[in-house]
């Protein structure tokens, strides 16, 4: 692949760190892998400028925040025009509602996880910012029971090398 960027033992264990837990310090990364804090700096500051890491987000509990019910929206748009996608994407992008919007292949165009308050906030949804769109011919729905968030994002060769002996992720 083009883009990947070769990653040592010593930036795959920083980043199974880094995606279990952002906020850990410079120095306790650095103890963790087995480098001085300044070297420890440098090579998440490298794995950032070649976009490796791209952020650090905040996670927050959609339940909490009043959007305890959470659905998958298969989206198909016809006609499927660059002309029509691209402000179909920006509207739904742009809605509280909306967690992620994936453009796919198959059937479906588009499939938009979304948080809402209850079934009655999820039709309104549907009705109001979806079906009611003249791009929008079908939108099926799917009800979120429960998600599980999985390991860490490591490249595929990386995956021998943790069951041959590399410092296991660390857990949450």
């Amino acid at each position: 692949m083009a883009d990947s960027v070769v990653l040592d033992p010593v930036d795959l264990h920083l980043l199974r760190l880094l995606q279990n837990d952002a906020r850990t310090t410079y120095r306790d990364l650095a103890a963790q892998v087995g480098v001085a804090p300044s070297t420890c700096l440098d090579r998440v500051a490298r794995l950032r400028r070649a976009g490796v890491i791209l952020n650090h987000r905040l996670e927050l509990d959609p339940a909490k925040l009043g959007r305890g019910l959470q659905a998958l929206l298969l989206v198909q748009v016809r006609p499927h025009r660059r002309e029509l996608v691209g402000p179909f994407v920006e509207r739904i992008r742009a809605l509280p509602e909306s967690r992620t919007v994936f453009h796919l292949t198959g059937p479906d165009d588009y499939l938009v996880h979304v948080a809402v308050a209850d079934m009655t906030d999820l039709q309104r949804l549907v009705l109001d910012e979806f079906t009611s769109r003249r791009e929008v011919a079908r939108v099926e729905t799917r009800l979120i029971f429960q998600q599980w968030e999985c390991g860490p994002l490591l490249p595929p060769a990386a995956q021998a090398t943790t069951s041959a002996g590399a410092p296991p992720p660390a857990t949450p």
